[in-house]
């Protein structure tokens, strides 16, 4: 069976990317499974960019079909901010930095918290040297307050009107349903069937 790197050593998204990928002829590896232990400096400029980066540097070491995802939370009134920083937003855990996204917007009223979710998946074949590219994006808003006993990174803090929910506040079924990360994922399983 052919082997796919999903390039992650996140025990969050690997989970979630599993399940969307499920049913593949793939056997699905991430980068702890074939023991590389170092991280690809996300020098890009954008979401695209870096997962670019990430699936062409590990596919050409392991010469596996490598799959990498830049994801991130982009919030209006901060310009934009995190961004492609959004996992470098300050040292510490993820409740430190989305207690500092809160800190940040201290005194900005609901309505103008708007803030989405992207995703970009890089799908690199190591064959042809071809790189393809997915992106999602989930819109919501960021509340006041954590909430949530699901998810990881921002989800305690991020409102999907839709729903009335946070996506801390998810199961991942339902997340992998509405998430920019769903989305993103879900394209490249459409990619995927083809090979």
């Amino acid at each position: 069976m052919k082997k796919i790197l999903i390039a992650t050593h996140s025990k969050g998204k690997f989970p979630e990317i599993k399940k969307i990928l499920k049913g593949l002829p793939f056997k699905i590896v991430n980068l702890d499974n074939v023991g590389i232990n170092f991280e690809v400096e996300e020098t890009g400029k954008t979401f695209k960019a870096n997962a670019v980066l990430k699936a062409r540097t590990y596919g050409k070491l392991t010469g596996f079909l490598t799959l990498a995802e830049d994801a991130g939370l982009e919030v209006d009134a901060l310009n934009g901010a995190p961004g492609v920083y959004s996992a470098r937003y300050c040292p510490g855990s993820d409740e430190d930095r989305y207690r500092l996204l809160l800190r940040n917007l201290k005194g900005i009223p609901a309505k103008e918290r708007i803030a989405r979710f992207k995703a970009v998946v890089a799908i690199f074949d190591p064959k042809s040297k071809k790189v393809r590219t997915c992106q999602g994006v989930l819109e919501g808003r960021i509340t006041f307050e954590p909430k949530g006993e699901h998810g990881f990174g921002y989800d305690p803090v991020f409102y999907v009107p839709q729903l009335r929910k946070r996506t801390a506040g998810l199961t991942i079924e339902e997340k992998n349903k509405i998430s920019h990360r769903g989305k993103a994922w879900r394209k490249t399983r459409k990619i995927l069937e083809l090979f």
